[in-house]
């Protein structure tokens, strides 16, 4: 008798199917979808900076960066939409996605329409070597003075001309800087909404003077001073205490590699220039540099909320001194006060806890420069 083979309704197919794989039905589903779109090319990023509609939903995130970023002292890491073209080529509409061939359809007739314009690979982080474009009036002109070297000055076109425009244009063209007109909407987008003032200019990386040299030279003047920042992370503070070092006759601040901010475009702004004019030092251990000034002569004073002297009382003023600066949070850390000869306090007579870091340095360099002129 014949077996199962000779059967009605016999099976003539496997129940394994069509094998999966490079060969199988299942192989468009195996393709590569090409390249992840940019950020800027996201429409649901806060990054995106297409000319499609920008959603809803993306523009609540842009706003919270913005308002974010004016809390830290930072540019917002957003998007500018409308200044990267993220349309189809002629024919309009949308496609797919690269990778798949430019035909789009079924059986490889052409669409008429070219792929969604994605950047090469993915962007990196830029260098901390690359260029800076530092802007502001006063920040630029101060630059200028101080024979800071430049490679371009960007003016926004119709910018209002006053005195320091005029000198900061005239200067550049004096020492062959390339003066290059661009519309506002570029300046915003080059500077990412940081407030310009219509002038920009492009500066190399901030050398910073070597500690051992800026303690030298401040030991040459008649009334030593410098400034350390302990952990001081926000740019703006630092700029801050730059400008009032330099109001106050103080011939150099130094600041540690980590985890403390160091000069930016938002701390040269904030500095009104002053970074041009005080050494400012980058130490890669603050407590083995406050050491060394001890060493070299100097009375290192810690502003500190609980400090054991009162400001008013600081008789170490008049002599070669070290003012060192707590963090926005935490204040002094343990090891930096520890090596502090002393800690020093504002007598406040109000219940304000504390003083901004900034403000701090300024009331102390303040009365530091009053006793040391009643003494002259």
């Amino acid at each position: 008798m014949a077996g199962n083979s000779q059967r009605r309704g016999r099976r003539l197919t496997s129940k394994a199917g069509a094998p999966k794989g490079t060969g199988g039905k299942n192989k468009d589903s195996l393709a590569g979808r090409g390249r992840t779109l940019p950020a800027d090319e996201r429409p649901w990023h806060k990054g995106y900076s297409g000319t499609e509609k920008l959603p809803q939903r993306t523009a609540w995130k842009q706003d919270k960066e913005r308002r974010a970023a004016a809390e830290e002292g930072r540019s917002p890491k957003i998007g500018q939409p409308g200044s990267k073209d993220t349309t189809w080529g002629k024919g309009g509409g949308r496609g797919v996605p690269v990778g798949r061939g430019a035909t789009g359809g079924r059986g490889g007739k052409p669409t008429g329409r070219s792929g969604p314009r994605v950047a090469p690979g993915r962007k990196s982080n830029p260098s901390k070597d690359t260029p800076e474009l530092l802007v502001g009036r006063n920040p630029v002109l101060e630059a200028l003075r101080a024979h800071v070297p430049a490679t371009a000055l960007y003016t926004a076109q119709g910018i209002d001309m006053d005195d320091r425009i005029n000198e900061i244009i005239r200067t550049a063209a004096d020492r062959g800087i390339a003066n290059l007109e661009i519309s506002r909407a570029e300046l915003d987008r080059m500077t990412g909404g940081v407030l310009h003032q219509g002038v920009g200019l492009q500066v190399p990386p901030f050398a910073y003077q070597p500690f051992e040299d800026m303690v030298t030279a401040a030991l040459e003047q008649p009334a030593p001073l410098l400034v350390a920042l302990d952990g001081v992370t926000d740019p703006r503070n630092l700029g801050a205490v730059i400008r009032s070092a330099a109001a106050f006759g103080a011939q150099g601040v130094f600041v540690p590699e980590r985890r403390a901010a160091g000069i930016t475009a938002t701390a040269w702004r904030t500095s009104a220039g002053a970074a041009a004019r005080v050494p400012v030092a980058q130490v890669t251990n603050l407590t083995r540099s406050l050491k060394a000034c001890r060493d070299a002569g100097f009375m290192v004073v810690g502003l500190d909320a609980d400090g054991d002297t009162d400001l008013y009382n600081l008789d170490a003023a008049v002599g070669p001194l070290v003012v060192v600066v707590g963090s926005e949070g935490r204040g002094l850390s343990r090891l930096v006060g520890e090596t502090c000869d002393l800690t020093v306090s504002i007598p406040m007579i109000s219940e304000v806890e504390s003083l901004n870091a900034s403000v701090a340095a300024a009331v102390t360099l303040a009365e530091v420069a009053r006793r040391r002129a009643v003494e002259l």
